[in-house]
């Protein structure tokens, strides 16, 4: 038997940062040079599932994939510094760590311009893993021993759920506090600013843990 410290991993997109302005000025982008309407604004009011989930609405399935790979080209010049952190971002990260814990980020954003979010926004966490999406995330949580995983989306609850950490949610993104409770959230927040009291209360239960070595 071996002790670790807590591992808490964190959603990316209206969890982290508020990609909002970036993702809407990239669309546009993407509208333009494509010549196909897109409702930037709609689209924005749905984030968190994979890129290609919302192409299809506006691109035959034949084009998906090849206007993915343009927006992803497209996004690092124009939606990176258009997309500030979310209030209580950096705090949380360092409230994880003030105890010698690890904080990690697991994300459906495309896992490149995942990390130039954060190194743009003088975010660090410990590790960065994208293109993984609801109960995908499961797999990074299971690989870096997550006990708790953050997130805005019903998606990530999930991906908490299949990887047996606990779901706590923040009503920072489309999902309401209703929709993230009814999906199985252990905890729902209003948001990051709090998430350092929420943790400090519940030091003592999430200080050390005691692993079983893998069979």
């Amino acid at each position: 038997m071996t002790s670790r410290p807590l591992t808490v991993g964190f959603d990316l997109d209206m969890t982290l940062i508020d990609s909002r302005p970036g993702i809407r000025a990239c669309y546009l982008e993407l509208s333009e040079r494509t010549g196909t309407y897109i409702d930037a604004d709609l689209a924005v009011t749905r984030l968190g599932p994979p890129l290609a989930e919302e192409l299809v609405n506006w691109f035959p399935a034949e084009r998906v994939e090849a206007a993915g790979d343009l927006y992803r080209e497209l996004y690092p010049a124009i939606a990176v510094s258009a997309t500030p952190a979310l209030t209580g971002a950096r705090e949380a990260i360092e409230a994880v760590r003030q105890d010698g814990g690890r904080a990690i980020v697991v994300t459906a954003k495309y896992e490149p311009n995942a990390k130039l979010h954060l190194e743009h926004l003088g975010i660090e966490p410990d590790a960065v893993i994208g293109d993984l999406w609801a109960e995908r995330k499961a797999e990074a949580l299971r690989e870096y021993g997550a006990r708790v995983y953050v997130g805005d989306h019903v998606g990530d609850v999930r991906g908490a759920r299949a990887a047996g950490a606990l779901s706590v949610a923040v009503a920072t993104g489309p999902c309401d506090e209703g929709e993230l409770r009814a999906a199985g959230a252990d905890v729902v927040l209003a948001d990051l600013t709090v998430f350092p009291d929420w943790l400090a209360a519940n030091r003592t239960l999430f200080r050390r843990y005691r692993e079983s070595p893998r069979a």
